[in-house]
């Protein structure tokens, strides 16, 4: 230990005085001996597990792996809860508590005695709510993501969460299956502990805490059930050990290579557009900057390389039996996509890490030449209908509706959507545009995933499968479809999409990267004029707090008072 920096956690246990006392005495009611005091690294274990987070609920196997690996390495293992965020069950969206918890994140690393920490994380929100709080104090951290659940089987074939739901909802819908079949497809879907299996949010986060180097390698696909999983647990314990004596914090592996290693990393996998809004935020939380202008021009040239669902037909168990994130990481680093050099929490570079990374299936994982889809990657569109940004993700879009000019079908809120879409008297055909608004951040509050709007019953019984849609919300990261979100600014801000009306024409242009709405400009200043803001959702508690101080989505939708972190600085005696 000689030479070591200062711990932290020797602020509160290496004192002979009253206070000492206290926070020693209260710690060996648990029957700790006096030496776990006497200069071990405290590592806390964040974890999020949950009853009420199914993708969570093995968190407590896998915090005991890592305590027995920080026990091992010689460090002192103290778990601590915070509020765990699942999209599954949580209203009205999760992304509305990712910077509650990333607050409750920041401020328990902050007030207690700990050196470093491991993050459990699972469901989508929960990773960047840990990533975000974690990199505001800045202290040596790696990640563990929870894993995803086994293969959805349904009738001999694949079904997968979240991409099948949205498939299945709509053959209920439109009549081509029962419900019983409905019912009995659930049972088939998820059949086991872990996140969502397509490349949804919680998946395409696990993939980019092992591009940032933030998760130990293999950290994105190894299946929650299966031992490795608990393996990399176990490592990761003896391993943050070590990141403390050696002073290795989260900013000298986040940092703007990483994050654009995770960026091109994203368009190789054909990843949730739900990233985008993440990494801006946790890169601002460093002090980094990064914009939607990086994400289109750092995902431009990166063909999707990755067979599975909801742009394929595999899901994550294939994806990890092929070769997992590895694979992926190779054919990008041998085209010299990524900055090689990049540290990642085992102590080496990203490239040392996965140059010799073996692929074991072609089908699920495509070589950079022969790719599974041209062009992966996210698309920024703007003009002015979102002058400050939109996304679509193309890989998860119909080529045929990349260039489209169509009428506007308007809906002002989801209320409005849900009362009307199943009506066969509403005026909508394949060609016209869904336009969905007060979605945004501040308008739902908290920017749920309903920017997947459902098709009207009597197009599906047609066979139409996708039409253009645009709204301020966000888009499942299981979800397809020609979607454009995001748009920013949100019509609760007043942004240009709250003026748009039934029978306007909007044109998509991913190509060119332009959206319009074309209506003359002395219009547009018109309806402005007559525009009026949305009645507040609440005007008490943490809901206020969220819509009075949330940046917009182009912005990462982070707290405008959390931008920019304020460290490991130990806190005043309370004593």
């Amino acid at each position: 230990m000689t030479g070591m920096k200062q711990l932290r956690s020797q602020s509160w246990f290496a004192r002979q005085d009253k206070n000492g006392f206290y926070y020693r005495s209260w710690l060996k009611n648990r029957g700790l001996p006096q030496d776990q005091f006497d200069g071990r690294p405290v590592i806390g274990i964040c974890n999020t597990w949950s009853e009420l987070t199914p993708c969570n609920t093995h968190f407590k196997t896998i915090a005991d792996h890592v305590r027995w690996g920080v026990l091992e390495a010689g460090g002192f293992p103290l778990e601590f809860p915070v509020m765990s965020l699942g999209e599954t069950m949580l209203r009205p969206t999760a992304m509305l508590y990712r910077n509650l918890a990333s607050m409750e994140v920041e401020e328990s690393i902050r007030a207690n005695p700990l050196d470093g920490v491991v993050l459990l994380m699972g469901c989508d929100k929960t990773t960047p709510a840990l990533l975000m709080g974690a990199a505001s104090v800045d202290v040596p951290t790696i990640g563990i993501s929870g894993g995803p659940m086994l293969r959805g089987v349904y009738k001999g074939s694949y079904i997968g969460s979240g991409t099948n739901t949205i498939s299945m909802s709509e053959q209920l819908r439109s009549g081509e299956i029962t419900l019983s079949e409905y019912h009995e497809a659930e049972s088939c879907m998820h059949r086991s502990q872990g996140h969502c299996m397509t490349m949804g949010t919680a998946s395409t986060m696990a993939c980019l805490v092992e591009a940032l180097g933030m998760g130990m390698p293999g950290n994105a696909a190894i299946p929650a059930v299966d031992a490795r999983r608990n393996l990399l647990s176990r490592l990761a314990g003896r391993r943050i050990v070590e990141m403390v004596k050696q002073d290795v914090v989260l900013s000298k592996i986040i940092t703007r290579e990483a994050l654009e290693n995770a960026v091109r990393v994203n368009a190789g996998i054909g990843g949730s557009t739900n990233a985008v809004i993440h990494l801006i935020a946790l890169a601002r939380r460093l002090g980094i900057k990064m914009d939607l202008d990086d994400w289109d021009n750092l995902g431009r040239g990166i063909p999707c390389l990755l067979n599975i669902m909801p742009s394929g037909k595999f899901l994550m168990e294939d994806f990890f039996e092929a070769g997992g994130l590895p694979a992926i990481i190779r054919e990008l680093g041998a085209r010299d996509f990524l900055h090689k050099d990049a540290l990642t929490v085992n102590g080496q570079t990203i490239w040392d890490n996965n140059k010799d990374a073996p692929c074991w299936n072609r089908d699920v994982i495509h070589e950079f030449d022969t790719p599974f889809k041209p062009v992966g990657g996210i698309a920024v569109l703007k003009g002015n209908l979102a002058p400050d940004g939109a996304v679509l993700k193309p890989s998860a879009a119909s080529p045929a509706l990349m260039k489209h000019t169509g009428r506007a079908v308007v809906f002002e809120s989801i209320e409005d959507l849900r009362a009307r879409i199943n009506d066969d008297a509403l005026d909508i055909d394949e060609h016209c545009v869904m336009v969905l608004k007060n979605c945004g951040p501040k308008g739902y509050p908290g920017m749920a995933e309903v920017g997947n709007l459902p098709l009207p019953p009597k197009l599906l019984q047609r066979g139409i499968t996708d039409m253009v849609r645009i709204s301020d919300a966000r888009m499942s990261g299981t979800a397809y479809g020609t979607v454009v979100l995001h748009c920013a600014p949100e019509a609760a801000a007043g942004g240009p999409l709250a003026l748009v009306r039934n029978g306007d024409l909007i044109s998509l242009d991913v190509e060119a990267r332009t959206l319009t709405l074309e209506v003359a400009d002395e219009e547009l200043d018109r309806r402005r004029a007559e525009w009026r803001a949305p009645t507040a959702k609440s005007n008490r508690g943490y809901v206020k707090l969220y819509v009075d101080h949330v940046n917009q989505a182009n912005d990462g939708a982070d707290f405008d008072f959390l931008v920019g972190g304020s460290g490991s600085g130990v806190p005043r005696d309370n004593f």
